[in-house]
């Protein structure tokens, strides 16, 4: 298991990762303080595959979760008014800690609505693939698209934890894992050449979803985004460095509607 603190603003905050971390929720999540409820947000699609392991570690917080499309077409306001909606129906109230289950489009949607609902309650984030695990999870960005680009609407809301199991990746089909090895591919070309060159002497292992291989490269990119976003939370020069290779792949992105790529 690794360990690794990401600061901001709001104050610093923990990365857990590594093999089997779901089973430490309950006693990471009592270092964030008591809560009068917890609401578990994730996808239909995500929770067939998760659901039961999230459940085991999470008992009380797991038995009603809330599902959304994860779809990049559903990341849009109106999906983050119905989740918060849900919040009011399920009597949340400010001293509630939201968990996202899933990808970048849960992360993204859970952390904006944990952002706007009641003006702010806790937001701990669950990735569950490798993009969330050393990308999205941390660094504070949530948002949604509107029709006329990309994450236009959003706020910077760091979470309070992020519990990254690696075992959660082993059902990711094998486009999702090859988009995350991509993204890791990215810190090694931006500034990390010890992570670029286990990468070029490793990738056969890594793409065989060996456990020692992902645990490592995805500790090196999840650090690296880490050490960015620390230094530049709110993306006034050094953590423009992230969008690497972005600009093109979400117009394009854009361009198709959200259907074909993500």
């Amino acid at each position: 298991m690794r360990r690794i603190i990401v600061q901001s603003a709001a104050g610093p905050y923990a990365v857990v990762l590594g093999s089997g971390v779901i089973r430490r929720a309950h006693a990471e999540l009592k270092r964030l303080g008591p809560a009068t409820s917890m609401h578990v947000v994730s996808s239909p699609r995500v929770w067939q595959h998760v659901g039961r392991a999230v459940r085991r570690a999470l008992p009380r917080a797991a038995t009603r979760p809330i599902l959304f499309d994860d779809r990049e077409a559903a990341k849009n306001l109106r999906t983050v008014e119905e989740l918060c909606r849900s919040l009011v129906r399920a009597g949340a109230d400010r001293g509630a800690v939201i968990v996202a289950v899933g990808g970048g489009v849960v992360g993204d949607v859970a952390g904006f609505a944990a952002a706007s609902y009641l003006r702010g309650v806790r937001l701990v984030q669950v990735p569950t693939t490798i993009v969330g695990v050393a990308d999205s999870s941390l660094g504070g960005k949530t948002g949604v698209n509107l029709p006329e680009g990309k994450n236009l609407v959003g706020a910077f809301y760091p979470p309070r934890l992020v519990l990254a199991d690696t075992d959660l990746l082993r059902t990711l089909p094998e486009r999702e894992f090859r988009s995350g090895v991509y993204e890791i591919i990215k810190y090694g070309i931006i500034g990390d050449e010890p992570l670029f060159r286990f990468l070029e002497n490793n990738l056969d292992s890594l793409l065989a979803r060996k456990p020692a291989a992902l645990e490592y490269a995805l500790w090196r990119g999840a650090a690296q985004k880490g050490r960015v976003v620390s230094r530049d939370e709110r993306e006034s020069g050094l953590r423009e460095i992230l969008n690497y290779g972005h600009t093109f792949a979400h117009a394009l992105e854009t361009a198709t509607k959200y259907r074909h790529f993500r």
